[in-house]
């Protein structure tokens, strides 16, 4: 082996090296807490425990906010989702309708949607189908909030019918896909696993409070 391949090896090992640590950097810094979450936490912690209890889970939700806008009370996805939730209009309009609280309908506005998305939580909480234990369930809710209700019913049944356990998500009803696209399946499963896996427990281990997992 002459010196120019081994100076060429050693340059490409150096590229490796530095792409790796770039990826690493780069993934702990997403799941970092934003600044912006700090003036929020009061206000999801009171609404949190006034819908959920005192065993309110504060740190998911905390992690599904971070999933959602990265606490920015301005973001606006391409398809026209809005505020902190990410509610699109016409799920923000029929949140609405779902608690006296709720009905003027501001998804941009701050304190509406950090209410509305524990209301909204608290609803489908109560719809999936019981589970194994409260971070299955979570699991269940995460799924229904980004790919909708009907779809996760969906999964459920095609689960069983498969001999899958229905009332467990992990390694169970995450498996099967009752009809979405690859791509929405993919998002949809990403979606509780980062949120119940690395972001609440961030929110834990920083007092916001309870995770769910």
């Amino acid at each position: 082996m002459n010196y120019s391949t081994v100076r060429v090896l050693r340059a490409g090992l150096w590229i490796c090296i530095v792409l790796l640590v770039w990826s690493f950097v780069a993934r702990e810094a997403w799941g970092q807490i934003p600044p912006d979450a700090g003036k929020y936490r009061r206000e999801l912690t009171r609404n949190a425990r006034m819908v959920w209890g005192l065993d309110a889970p504060i740190a998911t939700f905390a992690g599904q906010i971070h999933q959602e806008s990265g606490w920015r009370a301005d973001a606006t996805s391409p398809v026209g989702a809005t505020g902190l939730a990410q509610f699109m209009p016409a799920t923000a309009t029929w949140i609405s309708g779902l608690q006296a609280a709720l009905q003027d309908n501001q998804p941009s506005n701050p304190t509406w949607a950090l209410r509305a998305i524990i209301e909204y939580n608290k609803w489908l909480y109560e719809r999936v189908p019981p589970s194994y234990n409260h971070c299955e369930r979570m699991a269940f809710v995460l799924s229904s909030y980004n790919g909708g209700l009907g779809w996760l019913l969906k999964d459920v049944q095609l689960a069983r019918t498969k001999g899958a356990d229905p009332t467990r998500w992990f390694d169970n009803v995450e498996n099967y896909n009752g009809g979405r696209s690859m791509n929405a399946f993919a998002e949809n499963r990403g979606y509780p696993n980062r949120i119940l896996n690395t972001l609440e427990r961030r929110y834990r281990d920083a007092g916001w409070g309870i995770a769910s997992c």
